[in-house]
């Protein structure tokens, strides 16, 4: 008992000596700490909702390849094949896997977190919006809060972020810092709406000779109101009498209260934060399609592949890896890391199976021994060492 207790004074010692500070700096890690609510953004804005629904389908669509333990005191008794299903085909008995990887990543677009919670059977998504990080003074995390009302422990959650700047506990969303091109455009759309809702015509000024009373402006514009409003069709002529002349204010029209070109502009801006080409948006045919969309998926769908197998590779103890040779993107990549081990095999530096272990494939028998390459050049020194086969002599 006191070697026990020795060794786990020990272990104590060895923990990040700083992690107190560190709780005291954080405190409660609480839900969502997004400046507007991006989850209307994604309801209302094209350009979030499309860039999103294409990162999250392009994530939602791999699935994954289980190879054997790495560690299974992570997660003991979980087997490779029951993971597998996990991973692949029914993570719980109410969702689909298309279902509940969509639910994930559309968390990590929008909140950049994911948090997922296994209850030792199945996997259940938990929205981010509504979870609390509760840090630990010794260690790392010492639970999960939602909603204020359920806890759970740290070995019963799954915890992905995105990158953060001023937190190590929580992610932060992507469209953060797309937030004034998202509010700009909010302020579009309300303006627009007012615009026409109000029935205003701008850039038309009425100017009179003679001095009216309060009493006649305000009966002049009532009843020009009642007559001449776009939303009473506006196709009544106008007579003007008293003096009365129309004069051009502004050079406005309203194709430009569409604001068409302002608007690509801050959709194009979101679609930088999201990660996603503005190319793949405009459609039509366009060479540069093609290598937009491989950049597309190297630079924004697989790292959060990896962050998410690497999470997965961490509490489950498996070797856990993305399926990606059904995604043409990404065929020309597969190609090159192909080629690259067939060199490494005949080159004598690596076994077949070892290749085939790079490339996932299963072992095969007979396949350990290295390749020595065979000298067809011949010896400069002496022609009798290398050169090409000897042929069968004719004669015999």
């Amino acid at each position: 008992m006191a070697w026990y207790n020795n060794v786990n004074q020990w272990f104590r010692e060895k923990l990040n000596p700083a992690q107190e500070i560190i709780l005291r700096q954080e405190g409660v890690i609480v839900g969502s700490d997004a400046a507007v609510n991006y989850r209307l953004s994604f309801k209302k804005l094209e350009s979030v909702n499309r860039g999103t629904s294409m990162i999250v389908n392009g994530c939602s669509s791999l699935d994954y390849d289980v190879k054997d333990s790495i560690n299974s005191s992570v997660s003991p008794g979980m087997r490779q094949k029951t993971l597998n299903n996990l991973l692949n085909f029914r993570p719980n008995p109410y969702q689909s896997a298309q279902d509940f990887r969509a639910s994930l990543f559309t968390d990590f677009i929008l909140e950049g977190n994911i948090f997922i919670y296994f209850d030792g059977a199945h996997l259940y998504h938990l929205p981010a919006a509504n979870m609390q990080v509760l840090p630990d003074e010794k260690t790392f995390v010492k639970g999960y809060k939602y909603n204020n009302m359920q806890d759970f422990k740290p070995t019963e959650i799954i915890h992905i972020r995105d990158t953060c700047s001023t937190s190590i506990y929580r992610g932060t969303s992507r469209l953060m810092s797309a937030n004034r091109s998202i509010e700009i455009l909010y302020k579009m759309q309300t303006f627009q709406e007012n615009f026409f809702d109000n029935g205003a015509i701008p850039g038309i000024v009425l100017t009179s000779d003679n001095t009216l009373s309060q009493v006649a402006k305000d009966k002049t514009i009532q009843n020009w109101i009642r007559g001449y409003s776009p939303k009473n069709g506006a196709k009544k002529p106008m007579i003007l009498d008293s003096g009365l002349k129309p004069s051009s204010l502004l050079n406005t029209s309203f194709q430009d209260m569409d604001f068409d070109n302002s608007i690509k502009s801050h959709d194009i801006k979101i679609l930088k934060a999201l990660g996603v080409p503005s190319i793949l948006l405009d459609g039509g045919n366009n060479a540069n399609i093609s290598p937009n969309m491989r950049l597309f998926y190297l630079e924004t769908i697989m790292p959060i592949i990896r962050k998410y197998t690497s999470a997965m590779e961490r509490y489950f103890g498996y070797d856990i890896d993305a399926i990606t040779s059904n995604v043409s993107a990404l065929q020309p990549e597969l190609r090159d890391i192909a080629a690259y081990n067939s060199t490494l095999v005949n080159g004598g530096i690596i076994s077949p199976n070892e290749a085939r272990k790079e490339l996932r494939y299963e072992n095969k028998p007979g396949h350990d021994d290295l390749r020595v390459p065979a000298n067809i050049a011949g010896s400069a020194a002496n022609p009798a060492q290398g050169g090409a086969p000897k042929q069968p002599d004719k004669a015999a």
